[in-house]
């Protein structure tokens, strides 16, 4: 697995956050824009064909790491997760529910926030377990697909660790009331006095950088399947009781969001299929799941 030095946090709650905090916020402060564009207006409007991408970044184009602060940059994080079948035995994928959309999602995510914000961005994204101490050096981290998992004691108390000490969590593509259940089973364990809340729509995670003016259920973003076939059947559901979107958060004592839950949605499919359908990159990537991931890692860095 690649392991890579550290780099610097928003929070100073842990010295290990805190050792660069004063060069991160100039980094992230770089990334706030004096009048707020669509995604389509900053990144140039542009559709990039999968059939272009022949090499081992599967033609995601890579860009030079400033030396001086190679350990002051943005770097995506994917949660590698052993478990799998959760508390309804909904497993599948052959306990590997964790490499869904890797590493595509966070290679094209990490090449958008490059090209289109002066955030300095590591070109080389991550996967890490949960109980990896070198995870302490990134304040921003993802899990996909929960719906199954199960965390093991010590990693609920990383995990809890981790948040409480400044860290992000991002969780997403989780469909439906079952894995929901299983997912607000295992969150417990790790906050047994924190409960999930709704984020609306008007909350600042939606417009600090994309003013995105949907509304909840608009926001839905399907696998490219589903998707692709949505201009024809108007479904973007991957089950029937998953046809509302939810945004939940965690937050700490100091109302700080320390976790972004997306359930109903697919954003790591509208970063990964960006280039396989020019319908679904202009009516999922580009109006939905770039913006919103980047709106939520902003939002994050700078709160």
């Amino acid at each position: 697995m690649p392991e890579q030095t550290s780099q610097a946090s928003p929070a100073s709650a842990s010295p290990r956050f805190g050792s660069r905090l004063s060069r991160w916020l100039i980094l992230v402060s770089l990334l706030i824009t004096t009048a707020v564009v669509t995604f389509a207006q900053r990144s140039g409007n542009r559709f990039r064909p999968s059939e272009n991408r022949v090499d081992s970044r599967n033609g995601v184009p890579e860009w030079a790491v400033d030396k001086e602060l190679s350990k002051d940059i943005f770097t995506f994080v994917r949660i590698q997760y052993a478990s799998t079948g959760g508390r309804y035995g909904y497993g599948g994928y052959g306990g590997r529910r964790w490499t869904t959309d890797w590493p595509d999602a966070e290679l094209n995510l990490s090449y958008r926030l490059q090209e289109m914000t002066s955030l300095k961005v590591n070109p080389n994204p991550l996967t890490m377990e949960i109980t990896n101490p070198d995870l302490l050096n990134y304040p921003f981290c993802y899990i996909v697909e929960p719906g199954a998992l199960q965390f093991s004691e010590e990693e609920v108390i990383t995990l809890r660790k981790y948040l409480l000490n400044g860290g992000f969590l991002m969780v997403d593509d989780f469909w439906g009331e079952a894995e929901w259940e299983n997912f607000y089973y295992e969150i417990k364990r790790v906050f047994p006095d924190r409960e999930p809340v709704d984020v609306p729509m008007e909350h600042p995670i939606f417009h600090c950088v994309f003013d995105l003016k949907l509304e909840k259920n608009n926001m839905q973003v399907p696998n490219v399947g589903t998707g692709t076939e949505s201009q024809y059947t108007g479904v973007t559901w991957e089950r029937q009781d998953a046809r509302e979107v939810h945004f939940r958060a965690i937050s700490d004592d100091k109302g700080r969001m320390m976790v972004m839950i997306c359930h109903n949605t697919d954003n790591g499919d509208g970063w990964e299929r960006e280039g396989e359908n020019e319908y679904y990159f202009r009516e999922f990537s580009e109006k939905k799941a770039f913006p919103l991931g980047i709106n939520i890692i902003f939002y994050a860095m700078t709160h």
